[in-house]
């Protein structure tokens, strides 16, 4: 089960939410989308763009985005990115993501029935989640200490900053601390995500998605940093998010600013390339 939060209208310990229901993803019937390897711009406005236009191989640019989240703290030893490619998904194997490297990278089927060796066990979250949103290019998966706490205290994050915008009007939350080791559970976590760009999972950590893996990594580092000012602000009193023009403004604009934001953390990390 999992929620979503209206702009403006979010009281401390009291957050009115309105419900989504959980979509479905059938083994074996996980179809490609419609971003094509190398060509992961042109995505609709109710979800991701392309913001990073700098061509990259794409085993390369995911095994990259892996060790900027090792780097900056977001994974410990768990944890996983992913591309679309065609017909397929890549993804990081299961393994510190410090270690990845391109040639460490595996292909795994949209239409997969079974994980080959070395996937991680959740890469069915992203095989559900590439199957309901035709508009995602890449998915991180994380857990930023932050994550777990605001999973635990809310069922939606509102957007508190203008940043925060960029993970959309708000961040459902999906109310289960299951493993995704399986279709079914997959599924019902990414039916939570229609739109936006984030997902909190309670404790379980978070998915973000992007247009590449250099954008979908960036903004896990703004989910963290939006769950940090949420835990921050709530015990003070009221919280009043951004309004709904606000929030327009500010996505308006991601396009533009979030590319930055990848440079400077793949700089941090010492993997500017």
């Amino acid at each position: 089960m999992c929620a979503t939060v209206k702009a403006g209208a979010v009281q401390a310990g009291a957050v009115k939410v309105g419900t989504v229901k959980a979509g479905t993803v059938e083994a074996g019937a996980v179809k490609a989308g419609t971003v094509k390897a190398g060509r992961r711009g042109g995505e609709r406005q109710r979800g991701v763009r392309a913001v990073n236009p700098a061509p990259e191989d794409p085993r390369s640019e995911v095994a990259r985005a892996a060790r900027v989240l090792s780097a900056i703290g977001l994974v410990t030893a768990y944890g996983h990115v992913s591309a679309r490619a065609g017909t397929a998904m890549l993804i990081t194997p299961a393994a510190d993501l410090a270690t990845v490297t391109a040639s460490g990278v595996i292909e795994v089927p949209l239409t997969a029935t079974a994980l080959p060796l070395g996937a991680p066990a959740e890469a069915w979250a992203h095989l559900a989640v590439y199957q309901v949103r035709s508009d995602v290019g890449a998915i991180a998966r994380a857990q930023p200490p932050g994550a777990f706490a605001a999973a635990a205290v809310t069922s939606a994050l509102p957007a508190l900053h203008g940043q925060a915008a960029w993970l959309g009007a708000s961040v459902p939350v999906h109310d289960s601390a299951l493993l995704l080791r399986s279709p079914d559970l997959a599924a019902q976590a990414a039916g939570c995500l229609p739109e936006g760009e984030a997902l909190l999972m309670r404790g379980n950590g978070a998915l973000t998605l992007g247009a590449t893996p250099g954008v979908a990594a960036a903004r896990m580092w703004l989910l963290s940093a939006a769950c940090d000012a949420f835990l921050a602000a709530r015990p003070a009193g009221p919280v009043k998010p951004l309004t709904a023009g606000e929030i327009t403004s500010w996505r308006a604009v991601q396009d533009e600013l979030l590319p930055r934001l990848w440079q400077h953390l793949s700089r941090r990390a010492g993997e500017s390339g």
